[in-house]
């Protein structure tokens, strides 16, 4: 590491210049090399990890388990059932008894305060999984996934996100774009894109970075000439599901589907995904959707996810070697 992370927390990406940030995603490249040729240096033997888990995960989850485990850490996982979190003890107090018992604590929630209550009291790094404002672990993924698939620097490179841009992910890849000097655009209804407050940061880390932001409501506008496309999820679970129509009539324009993928003009164009993906009726969620709309995929088309141009499980590996990075960086030897 040409950095020093050790004792800190991640939960935004704000939190890390750009130089502490590209240094993590230069680790888990190493890190992910070693774990390839079985030379992977252990550095948290002797660590005890907390992972709190409010809202449920795949491929984080897995990601700070595996991590933790390759590097010699051992985890405990505490659900929603698990803990008395929220209902008979603060998070300010919880954060000050596991930080006396573990040496970092990841939190996936709700409230992006919970998480930083977690880092200013509980004395140890804390990284968010996420929260309902921020993903930055998934953008070290997402990152790095770019980095793999590109021969140009990142200052030279564009992404597109579609669909729903209120959300974490479309925050917290406007920030990352205009952390890294990038050509960032996000196309969706106006009445979902990202707050003001979102907006305002992003700008003023461009002013110095020199990053390139659109957020526009037109999609192939912003589409055009870019390197990657990226969509995320349009319905939250939580969400009623009287209320899908509505959601599905307003962003069916934003599906990245063959037409949209031909409308960036780049025959190389990359697509990502977060996932889950709904991209087919192989889930109990898909064929609800088909069987009340129709429609046999809602962000993206089963073609686009299962052609060549998709690199969404490449992302999905990812999250381990950099989430292990964050891991090893703020709470390693």
């Amino acid at each position: 590491m040409k950095v020093e992370l050790r004792g800190r927390s991640f939960l935004k990406e704000m939190d890390f210049t750009k130089e502490e940030f590209t240094a993590l995603i230069d680790l888990a490249v190493d890190l992910r090399e070693q774990k390839r040729a079985g030379t992977e240096a252990q550095r948290l033997i002797g660590r005890n990890i907390a992972l709190i888990f409010e809202k449920s995960s795949t491929r984080t989850r897995s990601a700070f388990e595996v991590g933790a485990h390759d590097q010699g850490a051992h985890v405990t996982y505490l659900g929603p059932e698990d803990s008395h979190i929220g209902r008979k003890e603060s998070m300010k107090d919880t954060a000050r008894v596991l930080g006396r018992m573990f040496d970092g604590i990841e939190y996936r929630g709700a409230a992006h305060e919970n998480v930083e209550i977690l880092a200013r009291c509980a004395g140890v790094p804390v990284w968010n999984g996420l929260t309902d404002e921020w993903h930055p672990t998934q953008m070290l993924a997402d990152v790095l996934t770019i980095r793999d698939h590109s021969t140009r620097p990142l200052d030279e490179l564009a992404y597109c996100y579609l669909g729903d841009a209120r959300n974490n992910t479309a925050n917290s890849l406007l920030v990352t774009g205009a952390l890294l000097g990038m050509d960032v655009r996000l196309a969706a209804p106006h009445e979902l894109w990202p707050s003001a407050e979102v907006r305002h940061i992003a700008e003023r880390m461009a002013a110095s970075s020199g990053a390139r932001l659109m957020v526009t409501d037109d999609p192939h506008k912003a589409a055009l000439d870019v390197d990657f496309l990226y969509t995320d999820v349009w319905l939250s679970m939580g969400e009623p599901e009287e209320e899908w129509g509505e959601r599905i009539d307003e962003l069916l324009p934003y599906q990245v589907n063959a037409e949209l993928v031909a409308a960036t003009g780049n025959p190389n164009v990359k697509f990502l995904h977060c996932l889950p993906a709904l991209h087919n009726r192989l889930t109990e969620v898909g064929e609800t959707i088909f069987e009340k709309w129709n429609l046999s995929a809602l962000e993206v088309t089963d073609e686009v996810f299962e052609s060549p141009a998709s690199i969404v499980f490449d992302q999905a590996e990812n999250r381990l070697h950099t989430i292990k990075a964050v891991m090893v960086a703020t709470a390693g030897d």
